[in-house]
């Protein structure tokens, strides 16, 4: 776990470092940085697959693919409220199963809602400590690295649930490695 962080911390600094980001928040700035790329694939993958492989999932004990959606969305809302210090959205209730515009429509907000919520984060409150799952706390720095390493990691499961279907994930359609 430890060296999944260190991956993702490092992995925010070279998104900073491309983005330009050279100010005093470099760690916030690459974390505004990644949040249209990670938008741009979970929503596109939520957006591929189809309606009736919402329900899909590759093993019994895993998520369905709704249950995916819909998770991220929701951990969006939780994280990022936390981390932004901002409160999170209102948003009516959803199930797996809900219709996929729904699900699409609600995790496409969830990542416009963390774009809006770091807006003025700012790295002299990375130590400050939220509230997180579990009822544990953890300092800003931690749930940054931990919501940076969930989109790629969820990316990840909604691109191999999609190839497992014969489709390709969006980075497949742009080319990206």
């Amino acid at each position: 776990m430890r060296t999944t962080y260190l991956a993702v911390l490092l992995g925010l600094a070279a998104s900073a470092a491309g983005a330009g980001a050279q100010g005093a928040n470099p760690v916030t700035d690459a974390l505004r940085a990644t949040v249209p790329g990670a938008s741009r694939n979970f929503v596109g993958a939520a957006d591929e697959m189809p309606a009736d492989k919402y329900g899909y999932h590759p093993t019994e004990k895993q998520m369905t693919f709704g249950q995916l959606v819909l998770h991220v969305a929701t951990s969006n809302e939780f994280l990022c409220s936390r981390i932004g210090g901002v409160a999170a959205p209102t948003e009516a209730k959803l199930t797996p199963t809900s219709p996929k515009a729904d699900l699409v429509a609600r995790v496409k907000r969830s990542f416009e809602f963390c774009e809006s919520g770091f807006g003025k984060l700012t790295d002299q409150v990375l130590t400050d400590s939220i509230p997180f799952f579990g009822g544990r706390k953890v300092t800003k720095a931690a749930a940054i690295l931990d919501i940076a390493a969930d989109w790629a990691d969820h990316y990840g499961a909604a691109a191999g649930y999609l190839r497992l279907n014969g489709l390709l994930p969006p980075t497949a359609k742009r080319g990206e490695m």
